[in-house]
């Protein structure tokens, strides 16, 4: 397990890649739950727009502003003074390089996480090498992008040969252009593995198969507290367990690969 009060550092989790140890990561948006996620050893938290939907009670990431993105991450900041805090940049943010930079400033500042999450491949390399050139720390998201939802909805990526191959190429403009992380939603299993190898840098899977470097899903859906959970989001909330040893059957499956043991079917 984890200990609180040793913080974890990007050099930590980028080391994960290169010794092949599964890197694992939940959704946090409140103290309480910052803290018992890092006292299970969870290595990164992300306040995610996903707050949108499991706290705000919204149909989509769409409503999720700034101000709701910094509130929930200084409690959990509060909670887990040691984690490794990567925030969503929320929707219509990251329209152009100063708006870019702005949130980014705001999120490090004012909220405290160490990483900011954007969606999408060409359109935000410009503002992915900003953010780099002023020594923020950028984790890419490819796939499925929630915040593109209301236009492409809810469908798995790289099931035609040439969205596998733009995937791969937007995946590797991505650690070109400076990010560090890239998380893969329900992409197909087999071309989520091709991006991770070819990849120097973690990749961090939701609904992408087991071929990724780490996982990610959303607490509320391990928990069972989610109104709709996706299919590859087993409930880990089971057979008595209390909420810590639930996140600490999570990290156990992650790190010794039973998790995830089914394809995203989404879509």
């Amino acid at each position: 397990m984890t200990t609180p009060n040793k913080p974890i550092t990007l050099a930590r989790l980028l080391a994960k890649k290169r010794k092949q140890e599964k890197i694992t990561c939940l959704t946090a948006y409140d103290a309480s739950f910052g803290r018992i996620l890092t006292e299970c050893g969870v290595d990164m938290l992300l306040i995610g727009d996903s707050l949108g939907m499991v706290m705000q009670g919204h149909d989509s990431t769409v409503p999720v502003t700034l101000n709701h993105i910094i509130y929930h991450a200084q409690m959990v900041r509060r909670g887990a003074p040691g984690a490794w805090l990567i925030a969503d940049m929320p929707f219509m943010t990251t329209t152009t390089v100063e708006s870019t930079l702005a949130t980014a400033k705001a999120l490090l500042q004012e909220a405290g996480v160490q990483m900011v999450k954007l969606e999408g491949g060409q359109a935000v390399l410009p503002m992915v090498r900003a953010l780099v050139e002023q020594g923020v720390p950028v984790c890419g998201h490819l796939g499925l992008l929630p915040q593109h939802a209301l236009r492409s909805g809810y469908q798995r990526a790289g099931k035609t040969p040439e969205d596998a191959a733009r995937l791969l190429d937007e995946a590797v403009a991505l650690e070109s252009a400076g990010a560090s992380l890239i998380v893969l939603e329900c992409v197909l299993p087999d071309v989520a593995q091709v991006i991770s190898q070819r990849l120097t840098i973690p990749t961090i899977g939701i609904g992408s198969g087991a071929g990724t470097d780490g996982q990610v899903l959303v607490l509320h859906d391990i928990l069972g507290l989610s109104s709709y959970a996706p299919s590859f989001a087993p409930q880990f909330l089971i057979e008595g367990r209390s909420i810590k040893e639930a996140v600490l059957a999570y990290v156990e499956a992650v790190k010794t690969g039973v998790f995830p043991s089914a394809h995203c079917d989404i879509g």
